[in-house]
């Protein structure tokens, strides 16, 4: 494999269901004017959770995307993965058919995956008994259903990825589409990220772990990564998806190119269930990773898209980590949580900060991280507050990093 050359790859289209809005032009211009996403659950009856604040899309319309019958037949994660695809496949100007199938895969990632379908046929099986559950339950729960209703609904028939790495699992789909491109297995790769999981269990679950802000009468104030009174992230939910393509062929087509993708780094930390390791190692692995598969200098770098999920372990093990990974010039570069906007989208937040990486080389403009009001001591970056600005971004860096010690880095480049 030393002797491979290997295909440069391209970002052609961009598709995005999010807490902010339902496609690209409104989530961007609202990560940029700084509207909070955030608001008192309304998906369920929260009034018996700790937590009773969360990142909802609101307005999705699945049948714009989908007709009826088949919306029915999956969950709602999947309903989002099928429309942001949709959307950036529609953006790309890429036409699907029988010639060019092959050459087209799927790499969508995903935490959990159907978890509202579970729930609600266990209290149908408790309930009414077995025999009334739905035979749709497994293939609509299982967490590959979105990169393969995707396919199903696109007529892609190349591979079929989905990484299930909790809060990484975003970003490992779009690093894995990047490495299938550039070995030459397929001309271009629908991947990215979904999640659903704004649930009656999961929000028990993680307000039961610790892990959930409790600022419930400030629903907009209650995300607030490096902040020194954060006291936890806040669930969203959407899906964010990028059209990878060979240069070559988007050349060829004359596609719009919004960036080049140039590096991917993963790393596990082997060290908790939940907590980072000490010093951000692992964190500072990926990145480490990532900026030798780019073959650049950490100087060359302009932007990070931080993980910033406003709890007080990883927004101060991230700060360490970039510090370590780029020494003196980790203060000379901007760096901004989506996270402080939409919430923390578990599997699905790595591809909608891929895509608000992207734009920021894109168009040179930087979103800010909002509610940082009293900067946490040990979290000393510049981490553009409260203001969005516009500075040229020639490289940036996105990092994911989720329970069970996933890791993972993407690095983008201005074409």
């Amino acid at each position: 494999m030393t002797n491979l050359q290997l295909k440069r790859v391209v970002v052609t289209g961009l598709g995005v269901i999010s807490p902010l809005g339902n496609n690209l032009e409104t989530y961007w211009e609202g990560l940029l004017s700084g509207k909070s996403g955030i608001g008192p659950i309304t998906l369920f009856d929260a009034e018996n959770q700790a937590c009773k604040i969360a990142g909802e899309v609101k307005g999705f319309e699945v049948n714009d995307y989908i007709n009826r019958k088949e919306a029915k037949r999956m969950d709602r994660f999947a309903q989002f993965a099928v429309a942001a695809s949709k959307q950036a496949i529609a953006d790309a100007g890429l036409s699907i058919n029988e010639l060019n199938s092959e050459q087209i895969g799927v790499a969508i990632g995903t935490g959990i995956g159907g978890l509202l379908v579970l729930e609600t046929q266990h209290e149908v099986c408790l309930t009414k008994g077995p025999s009334r559950c739905s035979p749709f339950m497994v293939p609509m729960m299982i967490a590959n259903m979105a990169a393969a209703q995707v396919a199903i609904q696109l007529g892609v028939t190349g591979p079929n990825l989905c990484p299930v790495t909790a809060c990484a699992a975003g970003t490992h789909g779009i690093g894995d589409a990047l490495r299938m491109i550039q070995r030459g297995y397929v001309k271009a790769m629908i991947c990215g990220g979904a999640e659903a999981a704004i649930t009656p269990l999961a929000v028990a679950g993680f307000s039961a772990a610790k892990a959930l802000s409790l600022r419930n009468d400030q629903p907009t104030k209650a995300s607030r990564p490096f902040d020194r009174d954060r006291d936890g992230f806040v669930m969203g939910e959407g899906s964010g998806i990028l059209i990878l393509e060979e240069l070559e062929q988007a050349l060829a087509r004359g596609a719009k190119i919004y960036a080049e993708v140039i590096g991917y780094g993963l790393s596990c930390d082997a060290y908790h269930l939940t907590a980072p390791a000490p010093e951000g190692r692992g964190a500072t692995r990926s990145m480490e990773l990532a900026l030798k598969d780019a073959g650049i200098k950490p100087e060359q770098v302009d932007y990070i898209n931080a993980h910033g999920t406003s709890t007080q372990a990883n927004d101060i093990n991230e700060t360490k980590a970039i510090k370590k990974t780029f020494g003196a010039h980790a203060y000379k570069l901007a760096i901004s949580s989506t996270k402080s906007m939409t919430g923390h989208l578990l599997g699905g937040s790595g591809g909608i900060e891929a895509i608000a990486t992207v734009m920021s080389v894109y168009q040179d403009k930087i979103h800010a991280t909002i509610n940082l009001d009293n900067l946490d001591p040990e979290c000393d970056l510049d981490y553009v507050p409260r203001v969005s600005r516009e500075q040229k971004v020639e490289i940036a860096l996105s990092n994911s990093f989720g329970f069970g010690g996933n890791n993972a880095t993407l690095i983008f480049k201005k074409y």
